[in-house]
């Protein structure tokens, strides 16, 4: 189920109902708490996390129902929440978690989970994205990661839905935290341009994770494999601009992504790919602003000194493009079965463009 198009930007979802956003004007997240989430990992994270002082007494007046009902996030009331405070970094991140409502791993390795996610996406964007981000965990029944939900319009905020039963094990293979995170790291986008952004954070997400050593180089290639064909055209189907699908939306736009890393790699003989114009797009925007598509990449092709993300952007927005995965993936030496992670085929004409990707920048 897809919001209907507006001209205004949009909150950013996270889940598989092929829910994807909605506009600020009316900020009504269409990511239902009940969704389920497909696997996937996320372990790191970095930041200061903290909120206002609150006493028992107070924290207990506090009206936490608006969190789970207000349209849009509740900033006044998350800013009354009682604090979280984790190492201090380059950013402030508040973590709001509610009051008497525990969740079975205990609040500890919540918090834990939120700051390995923040350092995931630190490790990729060398800082943490935004100078404050508000994270919001809430309860709801069952157990793991039930969605997510950014927004921009008052300052970069995520909701993210936890079960009450979600163990350790969900923590540590989940992805949505490290997903929203990286939503503040881009400025926000028309609702016809969501491809983009959630295309970058499922792309960005995997190799955060990575990078930060929290995942296997073999598992995040072998995802790739099995599910960027989702994002392939059908017949019938328009250029990147006319994207509504839920499979073209997010792995669509993570395969643009893949797409403008290679040929990157290729035009500055691997000095730089996406990471380097990602980073300076955030050097001077981030989720509080809105910016229309070509300044988004003419921005990062300026970090990169090519036009690589505008060329590939303009031969793809009207047009229906699809790109041959089966030989894209012999040629970086990819070997992916139906299951398990994929092995690596180092004499492939791509391997030192696929080995780069992954490797942490500095």
């Amino acid at each position: 189920m897809l919001p209907i198009e507006t001209s205004g930007p949009a909150a950013c979802c996270s889940g598989t109902d092929g829910v994807i956003a909605v506009p600020v004007a009316n900020p009504i997240p269409v990511c239902h708490p009940a969704m389920s989430l497909s696997r996937r990992a996320c372990l790191t994270g970095t930041a200061a996390l903290f909120g206002s002082a609150l006493t028992p007494r107070q924290a207990a007046a506090v009206d936490t129902s608006l969190l789970f009902t207000e349209q849009g996030f509740a900033y006044e009331t998350f800013d009354a929440l009682p604090p979280r405070r984790l190492a201090r970094t380059d950013a402030e991140v508040r973590l709001g978690l509610i009051p008497g409502k525990p969740f079975a791993v205990g609040d500890d390795a919540v918090t834990g989970w939120v700051e390995k996610s923040a350092r995931a996406v630190a490790t990729y964007y060398g800082r943490f994205p935004a100078k404050l981000a508000r994270m919001l965990v809430l309860p709801v029944e069952g157990g793991g990661i039930q969605g997510g939900t950014t927004w921009g319009y008052r300052g970069p905020a995520s909701r993210v839905w936890l079960g009450r039963s979600a163990t350790a094990l969900d923590l540590r293979e989940d992805w949505v935290m490290v997903h929203e995170m990286i939503h503040m790291a881009l400025p926000q986008v028309r609702r016809r341009h969501a491809w983009l952004s959630e295309g970058i954070a499922v792309y960005v997400e995997s190799i955060a994770r990575v990078q930060a050593g929290d995942l296997d180089n073999g598992f995040i290639w072998a995802e790739f494999a099995r599910a960027m064909p989702q994002g392939l055209p059908r017949d019938g189907d328009g250029g990147l601009d006319d994207v509504r699908s839920h499979g073209r939306t997010y792995w669509g736009g993570a395969i643009f992504c893949l797409e403008a890393d290679i040929e990157l790699r290729r035009r500055t003989d691997n000095r730089h790919g996406l990471q380097t114009a990602l980073r300076a797009i955030n050097r001077i925007a981030d989720h509080t602003e809105e910016w229309p598509i070509e300044r988004v990449l003419q921005a990062g092709d300026n970090g990169t000194g090519t036009t690589v993300l505008s060329d590939l952007y303009q031969g793809q927005r009207k047009k229906n493009v699809a790109i041959d995965l089966n030989a894209l993936w012999d040629s970086l030496g990819v070997v992916a079965g139906d299951s398990g992670p994929a092995t690596f085929s180092d004499g492939a004409p791509l391997a030192g463009i696929r080995k780069a990707i992954t490797a942490t920048a500095t």
